[in-house]
């Protein structure tokens, strides 16, 4: 059994309006909201083996402080540019490159590619993924390169104005 996590990049800022989409950083309610969600997956036991990230600043920092609550180091991050504003068919080549000794994966990237993803993979369906939202799904297989076709199912979604 494996488990994967897709979470979308925390709250960013819009402060500087010529800055590029893609340098864009978080705002305080999104290093807030990062924190957070970060450690509401300690609350709930979830143990993080493998952090995969959008290379954009919005999603790589969010990541980060995922990495720092769950004991990963920035550097074993794993980094991939084909995950910004990524359709739903890249995640999968995101995931079949996950090793089979890692049991859960977590993916940080963007919208509006993660709600199509995340609603492309059980019958459960989300109209947006908030910002630092996390679906979290449990994959009915031992071999990351099968988990397409492996039975799946909602293990827990959580947003930070979750009641």
């Amino acid at each position: 059994m494996k488990q994967l996590l897709l979470v979308r990049h925390a709250k960013s800022s819009w402060a500087n309006q010529d800055q590029d989409d893609f340098d864009r950083p978080l705002n305080d309610r999104g290093h807030r909201d990062a924190v957070m969600m970060a450690e509401r997956l300690l609350d709930k036991k979830v143990i993080i083996n493998q952090i995969i990230s959008s290379t954009a600043l919005r999603a790589i920092t969010t990541a980060k402080y995922f990495a720092k609550s769950h004991g990963i180091s920035e550097a074993a991050i794993v980094q991939h540019d084909f995950l910004y504003h990524a359709p739903k068919e890249r995640y999968h080549k995101a995931i079949v490159q996950i090793p089979d000794v890692i049991e859960t994966a977590a993916i940080f990237a963007h919208n509006p590619g993660i709600t199509d993803f995340v609603n492309s993979l059980t019958n459960t369906r989300i109209d947006d993924m908030p910002t630092c939202a996390i679906f979290a799904i449990t994959i009915d297989t031992t071999n990351w390169a099968n988990w397409a076709s492996a039975n799946k199912t909602v293990w827990f979604v959580d947003w930070p104005k979750q009641a």
